[in-house]
């Protein structure tokens, strides 16, 4: 007997076209997210240090253009500090919530991780726009309002990371093609959130030891594992993920959140920030998962008149495209796993 399968036809072609679609990158991390992470240092005596966690950024050539006037780029030796990508600058007079620092990078944020000499450590979201990053210095005071800055900062990134985070989505999207009915839709979907919860709770709070690399490889398997689930459904073959998808979802949802743990882990939170960034940025990656649904959701109904006959061409097509991609993306990520 075939599988039918649900949400639908016109929810299958849906799919196909926004994967045809240009994306905006073709990795996890810094290249689909469009999120970059920054450290700023409080050295002492007018010098601060601007350190660039991640690599995939392009160097800042120009500091002195990212810089209020009244500051000038240091050599690291001159400071006394190692330097790996960054620089180090000072300034006339200390750096006041007025100054604003101006990242040239063409990305959609950037959360800055500020370390005060004399004050609390605290992080903000800054976003993107016309190929620059503006970092305001008010948004990293320790202001009263601080602590809701830190869960407004938390949640969208949260939701940004699931929402431009193609392989989370790309195994949410299959989880939704094997599904029959709304019921079981609820059921999985619920069982994806309650596993990556838990373990993107218990890695951030150093309960799990994470190595990122494996698991972003084994997030891209996952993917591929779900497509041939899906090729096979249209076969008329019925196996466990199609009787039972909340288990697969459950089991599948506990390597996520391992992902989504080295994303939020990997912005070096003080201890003091994490329940409220763990909380938050949680949130925010359900709200964004429960975006992507009822998208495509609301697609399915508004075509679903019209493209019901090409369930049958589009779906197994869909599970090929989802297969191929995840499998280029698992061997892309596999040199990290062995240290290359």
């Amino acid at each position: 007997m075939r599988v039918a399968h649900r949400p639908g036809s016109a929810l299958a072609l849906a799919i196909a076209l926004w994967l045809a679609a240009p994306q905006p990158a073709r990795a996890h991390d810094v290249d689909v997210t469009s999120v970059a992470r920054v450290f700023l240092d409080d050295l002492g005596g007018g010098r601060y240090l601007l350190s660039v966690v991640d690599a995939q950024v392009p160097p800042i050539t120009d500091p002195r253009g990212a810089l209020p006037v009244r500051c000038v780029p240091l050599p690291a030796e001159e400071a006394g500090v190692r330097v790996v990508a960054g620089f180090v600058f000072e300034c006339e007079t200390p750096l006041d919530g007025d100054d604003v620092l101006v990242l040239p990078w063409d990305l959609a944020g950037v959360v800055v991780l500020a370390r005060w000499a004399d004050g609390p450590t605290i992080s903000a979201y800054f976003r993107g726009g016309r190929g620059a990053v503006r970092i305001s210095l008010s948004e990293l005071s320790a202001a009263p309002g601080s602590r809701l800055r830190l869960a407004g900062t938390y949640l969208v990134l949260g939701a940004e990371h699931i929402l431009l985070g193609v392989d989370h989505l790309l195994f949410v999207l299959g989880l939704l093609l094997l599904v029959r009915g709304l019921v079981p839709l609820v059921k999985t979907v619920t069982a994806f959130t309650v596993a990556h919860s838990i373990t993107l709770g218990a890695s951030v709070l150093g309960y799990i030891p994470l190595d990122r690399a494996p698991i972003e490889a084994a997030i891209a398997l996952s993917i591929v594992l779900l497509a041939r689930e899906i090729v096979v459904a249209g076969r008329g073959l019925v196996h466990l993920t199609h009787r039972k998808p909340w288990l697969v979802a459950f089991v599948f949802g506990l390597l996520h959140g391992l992902g989504f743990a080295g994303a939020l882990g990997e912005i070096g939170l003080p201890p003091s920030a994490i329940p409220t960034a763990l909380l938050f940025f949680n949130l925010g990656v359900e709200v964004g998962q429960l975006a992507f649904v009822l998208v495509l959701l609301a697609a399915h109904r508004l075509l679903r008149g019209a493209l019901e006959g090409l369930a049958p061409k589009v779906s197994p097509v869909l599970g090929y495209a989802l297969g191929a991609l995840a499998t280029l993306w698992f061997v892309e990520r596999l040199p990290a796993v062995w240290g290359g």
